[in-house]
């Protein structure tokens, strides 16, 4: 069986409109369109009310499916359930190759891990209030206010200062033991190789949080690492290699 690429996958984007602003649609949509197709876009929550008034706008405009979901008892989130119904269906078609879940809400850590087992790919959007399970439970999390600083034209994260990257020993030592992870017997590692080995470890992690659009451009500026761009057989695709930078030795006679 072929390979499927990002391309080619076939994705179902349920978005929980309670808990997601229609002002990341645009974004959103072009986000998932990285990853795959969106064959199925669907939105969940209770229309006869005004708070979902902001969403009505973008529907039609990007082709999304709203489903209606009454509020059957105050307290409780019907538009939950219903997403996950919804999800399990669609799931066992055994037609989409990822699911996109957009929601804050902790109530889907269970369905993304679910999904997951099932082989599937998740990828979860929310705000950076997200409870950590749910993040945890997708392949890859991104933060909707990435996408909206993004379609503001603003620099996503604020940017990252060089002196602030290189102390901030969590995010050095996870390129450290990715690099490790993933290196020759040079101590070179590809730098994709290097990005899917953190991805697996922490799945929110996105150079945009620090400011950078592109990982090469973050690794670069922690200045912590040693940098070469490859050619490949010959042509002119290129790789970028990240090793750990060695320390060099004084002389013997230099040292004190």
């Amino acid at each position: 069986m072929p390979e499927i690429t990002h391309a080619q996958a076939r994705l179902a984007v349920l978005i929980d409109a309670d808990n997601a602003q229609p002002s990341i649609t645009e974004g959103l949509l072009a986000e998932v369109a990285k990853y795959g197709v969106a064959s199925v876009r669907r939105i969940y929550g209770d229309w006869t009310t005004q708070q979902l008034v902001g969403w009505k706008a973008m529907l039609l405009e990007h082709s999304i499916q709203p489903v209606q979901q009454f509020r059957y008892t105050t307290g409780k989130n019907a538009t939950d359930s219903a997403m996950i119904i919804d999800a399990m269906d669609l799931l066992y078609t055994a037609r989409f190759d990822g699911f996109c879940i957009v929601s804050s809400d902790s109530d889907f850590t269970r369905l993304a891990m679910r999904v997951r087992e099932e082989g599937l790919t998740v990828y979860g959007f929310g705000e950076r209030k997200t409870p950590k399970p749910f993040v945890s439970a997708c392949d890859k999390f991104i933060y909707t206010e990435v996408l909206l600083a993004e379609a503001a034209g603003e620099t996503p994260g604020g940017g990252g200062v060089v002196t602030e990257l290189k102390r901030d020993q969590k995010l050095v030592n996870l390129f450290r033991q990715a690099i490790e992870a993933s290196s020759d017997d040079g101590g070179w590692a590809q730098l994709g190789s290097v990005g899917s080995n953190i991805a697996k470890q922490q799945p929110d992690f996105d150079p945009r949080n620090y400011g950078y659009r592109k990982l090469g451009d973050l690794v670069a500026a922690i200045d912590a690492f040693e940098i070469d761009e490859r050619v490949l057989g010959g042509g002119p695709a290129r790789a970028i290699y990240v090793r750990l930078r060695r320390q060099h030795k004084r002389p013997r006679a230099e040292r004190g």
